[in-house]
């Protein structure tokens, strides 16, 4: 089922592709670039994707990377969040979660997977692009997030050189966690950033509200839990079992 899923959605992202010129004053991204693909993530593929492992975000992340927290099953990736073995196996952190990240860089094209997010309060179910100082370049990032606190709204945002504050809340008329939905990122070389949800562009960013991303960045998924982000994501209360955030397929296509 999943991999018609991915047949069907790789067609779709081809008929929205849009062919641009940068924008002036805009330079092209000067990294290794990835080949548009399509992955039903329902196994392992150590050729594009890696586990992050053994290490924590610090900071507001309340939990350290585990490559073992990254399972294959039943046809899907499963993103897993447990306090198993923590804090000496977490990175210092109560809880360890996991992170699947590719290996190549990817510049501007579609990005979208299908995903069944967590609902619990304190929690983030992500779906994102990035790219900072471990490529040797400036932190750039575009944001697909579930806050679990309420599994009903999308946030949005991005960064640039380090900048962020462009966070935007969207009704999504359906529960998040409830079953798998579709969620694209289209990132234009012609200076635009579009979010779609089930195919249905749902916001934009123009530049307007700071310059946007320039930077090739890596494709990344993940689970973790909040700390001191209270008013963001409300407390998060460990339920005593493990929670888990799903991906059915993952595609991007080039621009």
């Amino acid at each position: 089922m999943f991999r018609s899923r991915v047949t069907v959605a790789l067609a779709l992202i081809t008929l929205g592709v849009v062919t641009g010129v940068l924008a002036p004053g805009s330079e092209p991204a000067r990294a290794a670039i990835g080949a548009s693909f399509v992955d039903s993530l329902d196994r392992g593929n150590t050729g594009r994707w890696h586990k992050a492992d053994a290490r924590s975000n610090g900071g507001m992340f309340n939990v350290g990377w585990r490559a073992d927290h990254v399972r294959f099953r039943a046809g899907v990736t499963n993103i897993d969040l447990y306090n198993r073995d923590c804090p000496i196996d977490c990175s210092g952190k109560p809880y360890a979660s996991g992170e699947y990240r590719t290996n190549d860089l990817y510049s501007h094209g579609r990005f979208a997977t299908s995903m069944k997010a967590v609902k619990r309060r304190g929690v983030v179910t992500a779906f994102f692009t990035y790219t900072g100082k471990s490529d040797g370049q400036p932190w750039d990032e575009i944001d697909v997030e579930i806050l679990g606190k309420n599994t009903s709204q999308l946030q949005t945002n991005y960064y640039t050189g380090g900048a962020g504050g462009h966070e935007t809340t969207i009704d999504l008329g359906f529960d998040a966690s409830a079953g798998y939905h579709t969620y694209a990122i289209d990132w234009r070389e012609e200076g635009l950033i579009d979010w779609y949800v089930d195919g249905r562009l749902v916001h934009r960013e123009n530049g307007s509200r700071g310059a946007l991303p320039t930077h090739p960045q890596r494709i990344m998924m993940n689970l973790w839990a909040g700390t001191g982000m209270d008013d963001w994501l409300g407390v998060f209360r460990y339920p005593g079992a493990p929670i888990t955030a799903r991906f059915a397929w993952a595609t991007y296509t080039r621009h």
